[in-house]
């Protein structure tokens, strides 16, 4: 392969629902390429792009496929993206290193959520659009009805640049509104036959090509003088206008095509070259939001967009030269832990096929293996150069389970699979929690963490068991109350020996408890000698104040009863839940001149604290989180419905591009297994987002299970 220029490059993105045609359409451009010479399919399992066994048992793509093709001295870097959000991970890196999308719409489903899920998602992350109305020789294929769907759903943005002569089994060609051609097809190879556009379809050829004309002369005052002057614009007038457009993100061409039998593909291919931006025209951002040019004449940086550990290679990380000439045995280091790494081989990526090539210009995206520690999101550059890429932000989890090996033996073998799976696709969280003693594990829907439960089994071996997870409850008091406790034991020589009084208040942000309490029935004011705040890692505050007099407890005991009191808070009285928000005043006790020592006032305070706490009002607090739920507005009551049977509180309700938004507060304990649920409420039209807000205090009948199956749990230990 030769060396291809900035300029000569374009990186694509294939975006749309599962089973729009992206996989079968991505065949096409490499048979046009010259990649292959004989195109594949998915029901034969023999694609390029969908070429791991899960995708071929699935028939549908699982992960993001890297892809070239050299056409018209072009090469074109395609990013084959699965369909289903769930896996959306893939569509997000690739948004990171491409310049355009082209957003597949399937002729015989139209406008579908998934088309709508990635369109936003190119929206946020700034990629310009162009639309492949695919599967026009569909048996169920409607052109009119997916071009009114288009027009309504992305309003003003859309252009024809192609309409069909017929769909169905018959689609054999298309009208080109631009090149003011017919082409027609012979076989299902691309060859095509280039006519004049016949009568019946002149008017509205002419109709089109004029709100293209109007369409490009908004872009470019030269342009729309010209067009006052002249009536018209020409071709290249057209595609200059339209190239603004695109890049502003103001305009999205639509073609027609069938990637099954290679029809239009070409012509895609060839406006994608002529009005498409170059990387050239896409800077680059760093960390600290410097803009900078993609060009050759740099020192070469590189952006790790994806890992992956793959048969006979092991890992393989895939970047994007961001700047610069990438050379074969070139050292570099990265710049933020100042790790050195050689790049001992550069590879064109087409699936699974991997070409050796000597170099990269900036722009080129290619993979290479045996790096040391680079990951994904990790910047390398020529030692020396200061520059660090701004990260892929990748989408929030929105499914959680916890996750055991069946068999304890393979406990580790299961912490190495989840280390390597996430680190492949950083949409898999992983954590294990000390409070609840569980490894938990999130993605972004059931399907999703289906296939790491296969993956686990068919690449590693261990079998696993999903369960819900625990919840992260926190205790806390609500009012004041006193306590106190004699730890006394004497079994032979030295005893034990430690008496603690204690008084708890709830502690509120901003606000002084003061001193003066009503104790054992007498309003008494304490006199504060020692106060410590601690900001607790689980969240909220502990306060400690040490109020002896008369030396009742020697301040060398002091640190002992805050041990004490500090392990009660790492297990809450109610259910050994974490506690928080409390102040505690130590203003009286009892201490033996030789059986005291910190053990017994260790244990003196832990049972203090507990009687005092169980006094107090206690509450148990849940984690609420922030829920925003996107849907058709036909199954708004039953998304509404849904939430409210899962205690939420309905905080808004809007619409956003189409879609009726709804946002509301709902306890993480109601949200196991959401994301299946709405889908099936929704048929899969809906989409959601989790963030967690605050803790708060739960029901009381709530708060009664919950103090139930903690006694419950107790005896059976």
């Amino acid at each position: 392969m030769k060396v291809y220029q900035t300029k000569n490059l374009r990186n694509v993105v294939l975006l749309g629902s599962t089973k729009s045609g992206k996989t079968t359409l991505s065949e096409a451009m490499l048979f046009e390429g010259k990649v292959i010479d004989r195109r594949g399919t998915i029901e034969a399992k023999n694609t390029v792009s969908d070429n791991s066994e899960l995708e071929q048992i699935n028939q549908r793509s699982i992960y993001a496929s890297p892809l070239y093709a050299e056409f018209m001295d072009t090469k074109f870097n395609i990013i084959d993206t699965p369909g289903s959000d769930d896996f959306v991970g893939g569509a997000v890196s690739a948004f990171k290193v491409c310049d355009t999308g082209i957003l597949v719409i399937n002729a015989q489903q139209g406008v579908e959520v998934g088309t709508q899920i990635f369109a936003r998602y190119a929206d946020t992350y700034n990629v310009p659009l162009i639309i492949a109305v695919n599967q026009l020789d569909g048996e169920k294929a409607d052109w009119q009805i997916t071009r009114d769907a288009i027009f309504e759903t992305f309003g003003s943005k859309p252009v024809i640049i192609q309409f069909p002569i017929e769909t169905g089994p018959g689609f054999n060609g298309f009208i080109d509104v631009l090149k003011q051609k017919m082409y027609t097809f012979k076989d299902d190879n691309g060859t095509r036959v280039e006519n004049e556009i016949p009568a019946e379809f002149a008017d509205e050829a002419e109709e089109l090509r004029g709100q293209l004309i109007e369409k490009a002369a908004e872009y470019d005052e030269t342009l729309m003088e010209k067009y006052f002057a002249d009536g018209t614009l020409s071709e290249d007038d057209i595609r200059a206008g339209l190239g603004i457009g695109i890049r502003q993100r103001d305009v999205m061409p639509i073609f027609c095509l069938s990637g099954k039998k290679d029809i239009g593909v070409k012509r895609l291919m060839e406006f994608t070259i002529k009005v498409a931006p170059s990387p050239a025209e896409r800077p680059c951002v760093t960390k600290d939001e410097k803009v900078l040019e993609c060009k050759a004449d740099a020192k070469p940086t590189l952006f790790i967009y994806r890992t992956a550990v793959e048969q006979h290679l092991g890992e393989v990380a895939y970047f994007k030269v961001m700047t610069g000439v990438l050379k074969e045995g070139q050292d570099l280091e990265n710049p933020e832990t100042g790790d050195k790494e050689r790049i001992s081989a550069i590879y064109a990526v087409a699936g699974k096929m991997k070409e050796k090539v000597t170099e990269m210009v900036a722009g080129d995206i290619g993979c290479t293996v045996k790096l040391r520690a680079a990951k994904t999101n990790i910047t390398l550059a020529a030692p020396g150069t200061d520059i660090i890429y701004k990260t892929i932000n990748f989408p929030a989890s929105k499914y959680r389970t916890a996750v055991k090996a069946v068999e304890q033996k393979n406990d580790e073998k299961l912490g190495e699979a989840l280390n390597r799976l996430s680190a492949e696709d950083p949409t898999i969280k992983v954590e294990y929690s000390k409070e609840l003693k569980q490894i938990i594990l999130q993605g972004q829907g059931e399907q999703h963490i289906n296939i790491v439960r296969t993956r686990i089994k068919n690449d590693f071996g261990v079998d696993i068991e999903l369960f819900a997870p625990k919840i992260s409850y926190r205790e806390t008091i609500t009012k004041t109350a006193c306590a106190d406790y004699r730890h006394k034991k004497q079994s032979g020589g030295a005893g034990q020996f430690g008496e603690v009084h204690l008084l708890v208040t709830p502690y509120v942000e901003g606000k002084d408890p003061g001193n003066r309490f009503v104790v054992n029935g007498k309003e008494t004011v304490l006199n504060i000698k020692g106060k410590e705040e601690y900001s607790l890692d689980w969240g909220g505050k502990l306060v400690f104040y040490n109020c002896i007099v008369g030396g009742a407890i020697d301040a060398r005991f002091m640190p002992a009863i805050l041990k004490g009191i500090m392990e009660k808070m790492n297990e809450g009285p109610l259910t050994g839940s974490l506690a928080r928000d409390i102040n505690v005043f130590c203003y009286d006790g009892k201490m033996h001149p030789v059986d005291s020592n910190e053990i017994s006032f260790v244990l003196a305070a832990r049972n203090a604290f507990k009687e005092a706490f169980r006094a107090a009002g206690p509450k148990i607090m849940e984690p609420i989180y922030n829920i925003t739920v996107m849907t058709p507005s036909e199954y708004m009551g039953s998304c509404i419905s849904d939430l409210n049977n899962r205690r939420a509180l309905i905080e808004g309700m809007g619409s956003e591009k189409g879609f009726e938004v709804v946002k509301a507060r709902v306890p993480l304990a109601e949200l196991y297994k959401y994301s299946t649920t709405l889908s099936s409420l929704t048929s899969g039209s809906a989409t959601f987002s989790m963030e967690f807000a605050e803790f708060q205090a739960v029901p009381s009948d709530v708060q009664d299970k919950l103090l139930k199956a903690y006694m419950e749990q107790e005896e059976q230990e």
